[in-house]
Order: structure tokens, then sequence, then C-alpha cells
């Protein structure tokens, strides 16, 4: 599991006092999926922006949202 998302479970409470052990398996591949799926949903928004930017002739912010998404991907490792 990506050390990110980990963190982020952790913070929400998902691995306390052996939570996260009491899990069935298709529970916790599920919470798993679950966090790269809006992962992956940010990467894809940050790319939306970009684009409509670049159509907009406004490249200094489609630039930024470029950057957005590298920084979301290196946050969280790009695994694609």
């Amino acid at each position: 599991m990506n050390s990110q998302i980990e963190d982020l479970m952790d913070r929400a409470g998902l691995l306390a006092d052996g939570c996260w052990d009491k899990m069935d398996d298709y529970t916790r591949q599920a919470i798993e999926k679950f966090a790269e799926l809006i992962i992956k949903e940010c990467l894809t928004q940050a790319d939306m922006i970009r684009d409509g930017c670049e159509q907009d002739a406004e490249y200094e912010q489609s630039l930024g949202a470029d950057w957005v998404g590298l920084a979301i991907e290196r946050h969280f490792g790009n695994e694609e």
C-alpha cells in the first residue's frame, strides 16, 4: 500500500487499535481502491483544467495546473 494513502487511512482512524486487521480482504481492497480512484480523479481534474487553459491560450495557468498534477503524482507516487 502507498505510504501516503496508509498515513491518511491512519489519520482517518482506519488503522487504529487493529481495525484494519479486523476487516476482511474485500473491505481492505475496496478502501485502498477508493483512495486510488480519488487520486486519479484529482489528476484528471488537473489535466482538464490544464487543457482548458491551453484552449483559452492561458499558458501560465496551464503550466500551473500541470505543476499541480505533477505535485499530486509525486506526493502519492506515480502508480501508472
